[in-house]
């Protein structure tokens, strides 16, 4: 069993590394107060290759394997602090992107996914609900047949980067009486009669990435946009949700990376009571747990990648990858901040935005509650 990174892979780090540091370092401060998505971040983002790294390069992309792509994100979560874009480049790789690519005909493939790869469009999943949320198989938007298409009538809440994508993979019913088998996916574009963002919303962290209500009123969608077959959807979802479980949070560990270094350079330059704070158990094991917490859930995400590319079934190691990095995350941004006392509650410490931020990673792509109960499934209880 060999942990080091491949000499491919470890130069791929270093380059998203230097490329986050130069292209990506702007006034994320402000751009968080005003709530702002930069669409000139998500092109450079595009151009060097981010959104396309798990897309082969027939659509695109850079053909990037699972742990690779991880590595990447790691690198890219440590070098740009803006938390937001991250999220929102995410949630288009693994909501959009991978389900397109498994269950797109090669026409949508094409149609789609060379954009999605530039930066000349975004996309997201809706599928969240106002009544289906971590119930989400109890959705309520239909998709009606109606001469050579579809009649979309619903309503999708929480949909990350809504204000801004031009493409939704959107889930509705099409045959209610079949229950989840009934469930399909459709490839909506922003322009199509009936769908509006009804309200964009407003949150508590992860600011720069936007989010909206969508609304389908008798939105009307040609046959030839639904992704997969009939009654697909419960599979188009559940592919989808197992990379975004163990990729989303990729970027979170180097974010962590980042904590730990800056508390390490606090913790041994301030002096209090005549000595470096370092000093003081009470600082210097909440940077133990803290390099505890990097380095095991680290090798949690890095394994899921592992087992990725071996074709193994990864749904319990996604779940927990997801679990524990998300616990990991929030718990290690509080440190931090207490660590740095009065200066890391003030804004321009940049240390707050990082623990408003890590509160969702334990709500999106299912609650540490949900992820509780895939893995107790897994675990035949």
């Amino acid at each position: 069993m060999d942990f080091s990174l491949s000499p491919k892979q470890a130069e791929l780090r270093e380059s998203v590394i230097r490329f986050a540091r130069r292209e990506l370092a702007d006034d994320v401060v402000q751009r968080d107060a005003q709530g702002e998505f930069s669409r000139e971040l998500w092109r450079r983002c595009a151009v060097f290759g981010i959104q396309g790294l798990p897309i082969p390069e027939e659509y695109g992309g850079s053909g990037q394997d699972a742990l690779s792509t991880i590595v990447a994100l790691e690198a890219l979560g440590y070098a740009c602090k803006d938390n937001g874009l991250l999220f929102s480049l995410n949630a288009q790789m693994w909501s959009c992107e991978i389900p397109i690519l498994k269950f797109g005909r090669d026409d949508q493939r094409r149609r789609y996914l060379p954009g999605l790869c530039d930066g000349s469009r975004i996309g997201v999943q809706a599928m969240s609900e106002p009544g289906a949320g971590s119930d989400a198989f109890s959705l309520r938007t239909s998709a009606e047949r109606s001469g050579g298409g579809y009649v979309l009538n619903g309503t999708k809440t929480f949909i990350t980067n809504g204000p801004v994508a031009d493409v939704f993979v959107v889930f509705a019913r099409t045959d209610p009486a079949r229950g989840f088998a009934g469930i399909s996916a459709f490839l909506v574009e922003r322009e199509t009669p009936g769908l509006s963002i009804s309200r964009e919303l407003h949150k508590m962290g992860l600011r720069t990435s936007p989010m909206a209500e969508l609304s389908f009123q008798d939105c009307v969608v040609p046959a030839d946009s639904m992704l997969g077959s009939p009654g697909a959807g419960l599979a188009i979802f559940n592919h989808s949700m197992d990379w975004e479980r163990g990729c989303i949070l990729a970027s979170a560990l180097g974010t962590m990376q980042r904590q730990l270094e800056r508390s390490l350079g606090h913790a041994k330059g301030r002096t209090q009571f005549g000595q470096p704070i370092g000093k003081f158990q009470a600082v210097s094991h909440r940077i133990v747990d803290m390099k505890v917490r990097l380095e095991t859930a680290r090798l949690l995400v890095y394994r899921y990648g592992w087992l990725k590319e071996q074709g193994k079934h990864t749904g319990m190691d996604s779940a927990m990858a997801k679990l524990y990095l998300s616990e990991c995350f929030l718990q290690s941004s509080l440190d931090a901040l207490q660590i740095f006392g009065g200066y890391g509650y003030m804004t321009e410490y940049e240390l707050e935005r990082e623990v408003r931020d890590a509160v969702g990673s334990r709500l999106y792509s299912g609650t540490s509650e949900i992820q509780r109960n895939i893995i107790a499934g897994g675990l035949g209880l």
